[in-house]
């Protein structure tokens, strides 16, 4: 069977999170495009440059904008600008191997507010959505109001064409396409949520002290005793994203990207036979162990030049400065890892590359190397060290100060090369090397529906470090049926706590989390020590054995074995 989907998200032309590097894997699959006829990538138009954006990666086909009027439907399109009172921009974006995307923005500032009181009325009237309660939320109106012109104008592109037509809503922000979708009831369309994480959840789990720890045996405790997050966590239709969220009960099917993910959705009250996994899917690169030694030793080279020594063990996190990430627990497990080494006599070095800021300047990086010897030296104030990345340079800098073997720099900008970095970065280094060289990547994360950047290193060679929460390890399980495995080492933070209900787990606050962390991060940094190759030989056999695992677990694999499969029993329902 031949689809048409559209994916409904706010990352049609610019990657600013996971679901982007979601849909950069399925459009690359080759699976994916021999059974997708054509692809539409529907959203917002929320920036000024966005359309700029798309003519970067692509062409521009129509534009009220800019006046391009270069398809056969120019007139349908005009007509639906008008009448919304909205901007259309439709174009065709490029993605790497030559796979060609429809890409579809509105820009519903201005929008007709008869439209748009009309909709929300309908929204009331079909799902019981009361928008009036989120009516000064800027960014619920982002995508209501923007919702019922992509949906006529992907109509008008579509035309006649038989279906199946899948609308896929990645997430809260294409729900209001979904829902347009399902009051239209075109029997040629199915509407699909996308859960990339379950908001309510992810909020639940950040804002309370215990963390993961508390959240998660509250859930387990909870789904045993049939109850669901209002039982323990109380009223949440106050938040616009989980009253969106709720409302996917009404879409063909909803697909979850990870075990936790899927059981949070149950937690939601969500039918079992109503959602499928639908993991992602992670790189499956194969290079020589030549060109792995290469990266690892510029790595290396990096960490001679800024500390004076030549690592033993390189240790990376590339991620973003934000609460979910679990930075701490990191140095947790390097502060018993930097024992372990020592008693060895070997050093290490751990890489931490994020940024709360936009990219600095190359002045401002050679100013900030020259005077106080950034990234080993930090100081608060623009252009280095803002926002979250204070607190993560703090707890970095004490680390450094008592530490023996392993030092940890911080690398607040976006790239990895010597323009980006400063002179002291080997003038051939790329951000590639980052994956290719490391020997363990961390990503011990309190929330992390999947985590595709932590099993990045997998392909090649790379010691990979997720917590027990990350939607990825129940993928890894399924591909090493449960087998214990030499590239990767959990970090299960959630375990081994004794509770008797939902009740007691909510009390979990933040000394019984960090009692607990203390605990796991011992255990952790044994096992990484235990699993760090000891030989050349060694670490080109798990070059060899990493590839042919992430080849395994890629993204034709996942369209093969879940994805179409999903949508499949999407359209049977």
């Amino acid at each position: 069977m031949s689809y048409t989907v559209i994916h409904a998200t706010h990352e049609a032309v610019r990657k600013a999170g996971g679901i982007g590097t979601v849909l950069d894997g399925l459009m690359t699959s080759s699976v994916y495009q021999k059974a997708v006829r054509r692809s539409f990538l529907v959203g917002p138009l929320s920036r000024s440059e966005d359309e700029d954006l798309l003519a970067e990666s692509g062409e521009i086909i129509f534009s009220t904008i800019s006046g391009v009027q270069n398809v056969d439907c120019a007139d349908a399109l005009n007509r639906i600008a008008e009448r919304y009172n909205v901007n259309i921009v439709y174009g065709i974006r490029q993605f790497t191997g030559g796979y060609e995307a429809d890409v579809l923005l509105v820009d519903a500032e201005d929008i007709n507010p008869r439209k748009s009181r009309n909709f929300k009325y309908n929204l009331y009237r079909h799902f019981g959505l009361t928008s009036d309660r989120y009516d000064a939320i800027a960014d619920y109106a982002l995508y209501i109001d923007s919702a019922e012109a992509i949906y006529d104008a992907v109509i008008a592109l579509i035309g006649e064409a038989a279906g199946p037509h899948i609308v896929l809503s990645h997430e809260y922000m294409g729900m209001p396409i979904a829902l347009k979708t399902i009051m239209e009831n075109d029997p040629r369309f199915w509407a699909i949520f996308y859960a990339h994480e379950v908001s309510a959840m992810r909020e639940i789990t950040e804002g309370n002290p215990g963390h993961d720890v508390m959240f998660y045996n509250a859930m387990a405790q909870a789904l045993v005793q049939d109850e669901v997050v209002e039982d323990v966590f109380g009223d949440q239709s106050g938040y616009y994203r989980h009253a969106l969220v709720q409302l996917a009960s009404h879409c063909n099917g909803i697909f979850a990207v990870g075990d936790p993910t899927f059981d949070e959705l149950r937690f939601m009250g969500f039918e079992t036979q109503a959602i499928d996994l639908v993991y992602n899917g992670i790189p499956s690169v194969q290079i020589s162990y030549a060109e792995k030694l290469q990266s690892r030793t510029r790595l290396r080279d990096y960490a001679q030049n800024l500390l004076g020594y030549k690592p033993d063990v390189v240790v990376t996190h590339v991620t973003r400065p934000v609460i979910s990430k679990g930075l701490w627990r990191d140095l947790l497990v390097l502060a018993h890892l930097d024992k372990l080494l020592g008693d060895k006599g070997q050093t290490g070095v751990f890489f931490v590359l994020t940024t709360a800021a936009e990219q600095r300047s190359s002045q401002d990086v050679e100013v900030m190397e020259s005077e106080y010897g950034w990234p080993v030296h930090h100081e608060i104030g623009a252009p280095d060290l803002v926002s979250n990345e204070v607190d993560i340079w703090r707890d970095m800098e004490m680390f450094n100060r008592e530490s023996v073997a392993i030092q940890a720099i911080l690398v607040n900008q976006f790239g990895w090369d010597r323009a980006s970095c400063g002179q002291r970065m080997p003038q051939d280094m790329a951000f590639v090397d980052l994956r290719r060289g490391t020997d363990i990547e961390f990503g011990q994360s309190i929330y992390e529906p999947f985590g595709i950047a932590v099993l990045e290193p997998l392909t090649f060679g790379g010691l990979c470090v997720p917590s027990s929460v990350c939607g990825c390890c129940g993928f890894l399980d399924r591909v090493t049926q449960e087998k214990p495995n030499s590239l990767v080492v959990v970090a299960d933070y959630t375990t081994d706590v004794a509770l008797e209900s939902a009740a007691s787990a909510r009390v979990i606050g933040e000394y019984e989390r960090r009692i607990q962390e203390d605990k796991v991060a011992e255990k952790v940094a044994w096992d990484i020590a235990n699993a760090l190759p000891s030989s050349d030989r060694e670490r080109e056999a798990r070059l060899h054995s990493g590839y042919r695992l992430a080849a395994q677990m890629n993204w034709d694999r996942v369209c093969e074995a879940f994805f179409f499969p999903g949508i499949e029993r999407a359209i049977s329902r």
